[in-house]
């Protein structure tokens, strides 16, 4: 990018109020040499979901969809004009980040490398983001939204609402109490996707064997889900399996509820293939944790892209391997399945 170009694009982030991210804090390198912080700040990532939009050259669109309890904004991305449609929403819980980060490569690599693979994936598919769907709890590092006069069902009272309970079908947006899942809600409704991953963390886990887990999923589990959408899921499950543990990660079939609130349930009712991943909190592999969480958003496009999700065998889902007891020594999970 040359001088001129630099100085323009500073001022349209100045004009349009986003000139205002801290620094990104230390790091390491990512796989591909660049470094990613795996929490930015609110004003950081408004600034970065608007600098990809403006170096993508209209590629990518970034929208406010609304806004948190606390008035911040909730931010949508959408790249792409294919047919297939993919929505990906990344940090319901507010403290579960790395899919936010993740989202954020994502969108860097389809909508602004410009590389020849990436035009033809855009053309085969549309990709709708939210990202950092909770920012109250985020600023709170803490799993609810932020509401106090919350008595609530699934989350704290006083504190807010678990907004990844709050996706029933049954329940209009304007009537969800968990704002920011309503949001989510009306964005599904507009954009109908075909495909809907919901991205989240766990704790440290081991299979049968000892093995360290690094990630999680799982498909709709709710009686009320029609199996064809089921078997839809578990393909997406089994390229999730496959791109993270192929990035040298390993994939174990979450223990999740069958509660048609959960989103995972809730957009598997409406028809989408909806799939939950749950990145393991592990501190010295967290960049690596980012850079799995980008392979498996890039797989669930590819594999829509060319139609190869579609010829995946349904029971391999079956077969990833059931998450184990927790580590030694580390922090067990606290919270009801997601």
């Amino acid at each position: 990018m040359s001088h001129k170009s630099r100085i323009a694009l500073l001022s349209v982030f100045v004009s349009a109020g986003l000139l205002v991210a801290p620094a990104a804090q230390a790091a390491e390198t990512t796989v591909d040499g660049r470094t990613v912080d795996p929490r930015p700040s609110t004003a950081k990532l408004a600034f970065e979901l608007h600098k990809l939009a403006v170096l993508s050259h209209g590629k990518i669109q970034v929208d406010k969809i609304g806004r948190s309890n606390e008035g911040r904004p909730v931010w949508a991305a959408r790249v792409g004009h294919g047919k297939t449609r993919i929505q990906y929403v990344t940090q319901q819980h507010g403290d579960e980040p790395l899919g936010t980060p993740a989202a954020l490569e994502f969108l860097r690599e389809v909508g602004v490398e410009h590389s020849a693979w990436a035009r033809k994936l855009l053309s085969k598919v549309t990709v709708d983001i939210v990202v950092r769907a909770n920012p109250d709890g985020h600023e709170r590092d803490w799993r609810y939204n932020y509401d106090p006069a919350a008595t609530p069902e699934y989350g704290e009272k006083g504190k807010g609402y678990d907004i990844n309970r709050y996706h029933d079908p049954a329940v209009a947006p304007k009537d969800n109490p968990a704002t920011e899942a309503g949001l989510i809600q009306r964005r599904n409704a507009s954009f109908k996707p075909d495909i809907m991953v919901d991205y989240h963390m766990q704790g440290r886990y081991r299979d049968a064997e000892g093995k360290e887990i690094t990630a999680s999923t799982l498909w709709p589990t709710n009686a009320g889900v029609e199996p064809s959408d089921v078997d839809f899921a578990k393909q997406i499950a089994v390229v999730v399996q496959r791109s993270i543990d192929g990035n040298g990660g390993y994939v174990s079939q979450y223990p999740g509820g069958d509660y048609q609130g959960i989103a995972r349930n809730g957009y598997g009712l409406l028809g989408n293939g909806s799939v939950l991943i749950e990145l393991s909190l592990i501190p010295e592999r967290e960049q690596q944790q980012i850079q799995d969480a980008l392979a498996s958003m890039l797989a669930i496009a590819r594999s829509a892209a060319d139609g190869s999700v579609r010829k995946v065998d349904p029971a391999a889902a079956d077969a990833i391997p059931p998450r184990g007891p927790a580590l030694p020594g580390s922090v067990e999970e606290a919270h009801e399945a997601a």
